[in-house]
């Protein structure tokens, strides 16, 4: 049974009333509370200009960040065949077709390949306004196409998380894909090509359970919430109260789990020397 398949591939005045529209103009910081002016806030890179808080981006706006000028979009012609046929408050197809058309992606995955500060690398970002970005079978293929791609060409790879976890409209397929990706980064081990894993808000489920662990540089942005399962099952399952920040990236680097912690405006930058002292 196939689990995917290619296919091919501001301000508004009415006339009439000479009214200036602002609706969507202003974000509110779920941080400070503070009302932004979105224009401001996407010229600081997406993050709160009072109080740092790194907003969720998608994408493409992320590879935008990361890669310089002139990159190019790869795998953009696998879609998911519904291998369950899944049927919950709405079938899972129309899902699929209602988050394709509201992301413009054919899944939750965008590869990309192309140079951060002049140096070759291979890109995969997650995209969360897909599903919660969960992961079945064209995310786990799409990034181990990245994979694979990194390993015959010899450049490093940067896999971007922001999932909720494995996608449960797909069953035990989607849980196939940790395994299927893991392999695929061992074998980037084997011959020696850099893998550095950014994760970002939220990393969760399966996905912090596989690839976005495995790095030879975890790094994840200010705030994130990166886990397993989520806080109020843990409570409930080891019955006590869990300290202020768990999950958050803060937390998880005091405690050993992450590499360091990096300013979305400076992650370029980081990324760039981390490449250079892994390829010496």
């Amino acid at each position: 049974m196939a689990w995917f398949k290619r296919t091919d591939t501001e301000l508004e005045v009415s006339p009439d009333t000479k009214r200036v529209r602002t609706e969507g103009l202003w974000v509110k910081c779920d941080g400070c509370r503070q009302v932004i002016w979105k224009k401001d806030l996407e010229e600081n890179a997406n993050v709160c200009p009072k109080c740092d808080r790194h907003f969720r981006i998608d994408a493409r706006t992320r590879l935008e960040l990361l890669l310089d000028p002139g990159f190019k979009i790869e795998d953009t012609g696998i879609v998911s065949t519904d291998p369950l046929k899944f049927v919950d408050v709405k079938a899972y197809k129309d899902r699929l077709r209602k988050a394709q058309a509201e992301t413009e992606l054919a899944d939750a995955i965008l590869n990309a390949e192309g140079t951060i500060k002049g140096k070759p690398v291979v890109v995969s970002a997650m995209e969360y306004a897909f599903i919660g970005g969960s992961m079945g079978a064209v995310v786990g293929e799409g990034i181990t196409r990245a994979i694979e791609r990194a390993t015959f060409q010899r450049h490093p790879l940067v896999i971007v998380s922001a999932s909720g976890g494995a996608r449960m409209m797909e069953g035990v397929v989607s849980l196939m894909q940790m395994a299927k990706i893991s392999a695929a980064l061992a074998r980037l081990d084997e011959v020696g090509v850099p893998y550095v894993s950014v994760l970002t808000d939220p990393t969760t489920g399966g996905v912090t359970a596989s690839y976005a662990m495995l790095g030879d540089l975890n790094i994840a942005e200010p705030g994130a919430l990166i886990g397993f399962a989520g806080p109020r099952v843990i409570e409930q399952t080891i019955r006590q109260k869990l300290p202020d920040g768990f999950q958050r990236s803060e937390f998880l680097l005091e405690k050993g789990f992450l590499d360091a912690i990096v300013h979305r405006r400076d992650l370029k930058d980081y990324v760039a020397r981390a490449l250079d002292f892994m390829a010496a």
